[in-house]
Order: structure tokens, then C-alpha cells, then sequence
């Protein structure tokens, strides 16, 4: 397993307020800042991934590196594929650990919004160096979990970070009995170089999501369906 654990980064204060919409000049402001000013100190966003090579693979899964994952969307996108990258990118556990007041609803969405723009942080400076140390060209990364139930079942997480390693001991991420990660600003998956399109919103009924960036792919889903 590779590490990135030195990511350097900068929070756009007026950006976030806007995004969390903190009025500029007021007392939420002024409580706004005090919490950029907590995760400047605090902030360790981290990576970690490995470069694996393809065993085998048919219609319903793939084995990468001895591990096996089911998945007809994951084999659709991997059809011409070697080598791939799995991996996990966070926040940090360390924002998790910042003392803040207990049961203010407001100051948590607040919090939530610094952590993802730190996890923002990660992926792109993960995928700057993925791109840069492999000359990988254009990719594209897959989720577990992503897209409908089915599509790639979040369980497989589970294989996933057997495939990768100590996440915890390297990067700090929990994996729950419930195959969520801890910190909440974290994300996983499989990334590998590709002149395919896909996200994962093509293939989720979920109409009114608010991270929808494309819309529903009817011809994809039915591709991806058992016979």
C-alpha cells in the first residue's frame, strides 16, 4: 500500500461560508471562522491506494490481486482494463477529534462542510499523483455502494480493503460492521485509466439527489441487469 499523508492544502473561507450559506459579517460568520481556523490546525486529509493487475474476470466479476468483487457494472468498465488502482481517501480522523460544543446542529453541518472540502483536497491531490507517477491518461473510479442497490453492493468494501491492506493503521479510516467508513468524509473505490464515460448517477433512479451530476441512463441500466 502507497500513502499520501503530507497533502498540502488551503481553505477558501469565503467560499465555504457561501457554500454553507453563512452570511458574510455576522455572528454565524464570526463561528464560521472559528471552526476553518480549528481545522487549518487540525487537518490531515490522507491516502492511501495500491497498483493491482486484473486475474481474471467474466460478466458478473473481476479478481484483482487474488481478491474478487461482483459487480456487472465494475466488469462492464473493466472489460479492457489491466491495471487498477483501489483506494481510500479522507479527511482525517483528526478533525474528528477536535473538541466542539456538543448538540449544535448548525455548528456540526458546518464542520461537515470544512471536512468535505478537505476530502475534496484528497481525492484531487490522490488523483494528481496517480496521474503524474503512472502517466495514466484520462480515468474514472468506481464506488462501492454507488449507483442503485446492486450496482456495486457497498458489502464489498469489505474485499475491498482486504485488497488494500492496513487502511486503519496507515490512513486512520475505520470500516463500520455496517460497511460505512469513519471519518463520514471519506471515500473509496477502484480508479483505472479508461476512454469511457461513467458515473456512478447514471445508473440511480434517485431523481432528486442532490450530488446528481448527470442524469439517469435507462440504456446503461438495462446493460448492466441479469438476463
Amino acid at each position: 500500500m502507497q500513502t499520501l499523508t503530507d497533502i498540502p492544502f488551503d481553505l477558501d473561507a469565503p467560499a465555504l461560508m457561501a457554500q454553507a450559506s453563512v452570511p458574510p459579517d455576522s455572528s454565524d460568520a464570526r463561528e464560521f471562522a472559528k471552526l476553518l481556523d480549528a481545522a487549518r490546525a487540525a487537518g490531515r486529509p490522507k491516502a492511501a491506494y495500491r497498483e493491482c493487475f486484473i486475474d481474471a474476470r467474466d460478466d458478473e466479476s473481476v479478481t484483482i490481486d487474488g481478491v474478487t468483487f461482483t459487480s456487472r457494472a465494475l466488469c462492464m468498465n473493466l472489460q479492457d482494463i489491466q491495471r487498477v488502482f483501489p483506494f481510500v481517501a479522507t479527511c482525517g480522523a483528526e478533525l474528528d477529534r477536535v473538541d466542539r460544543p456538543a448538540g449544535d446542529v448548525l455548528a456540526d453541518f458546518w464542520w461537515d462542510t470544512i471536512k468535505a472540502s478537505l476530502l475534496d483536497v484528497a481525492v484531487g491531490h490522490l488523483n494528481e499523483h496517480l496521474a503524474g507517477r503512472y502517466r495514466l491518461g484520462r480515468t474514472i473510479a468506481m464506488s462501492p455502494g454507488s449507483g442503485d442497490v446492486g450496482v456495486w453492493p457497498i458489502e464489498q468494501q469489505k474485499q475491498l480493503f482486504a485488497l488494500l491492506g492496513d487502511v486503519h493503521g496507515n490512513i486512520g479510516v475505520t470500516l463500520t460492521d455496517s460497511c460505512l467508513m469513519l471519518p463520514n468524509k471519506t471515500i473509496s473505490g477502484i480508479r483505472f485509466p479508461t476512454a469511457r464515460d461513467f458515473r456512478a448517477c447514471q445508473v440511480c433512479h434517485r431523481e432528486n439527489c442532490p450530488g446528481r451530476s448527470v442524469p439517469f441512463d435507462a440504456d446503461l441500466w438495462a446493460a448492466i441487469q441479469h438476463d
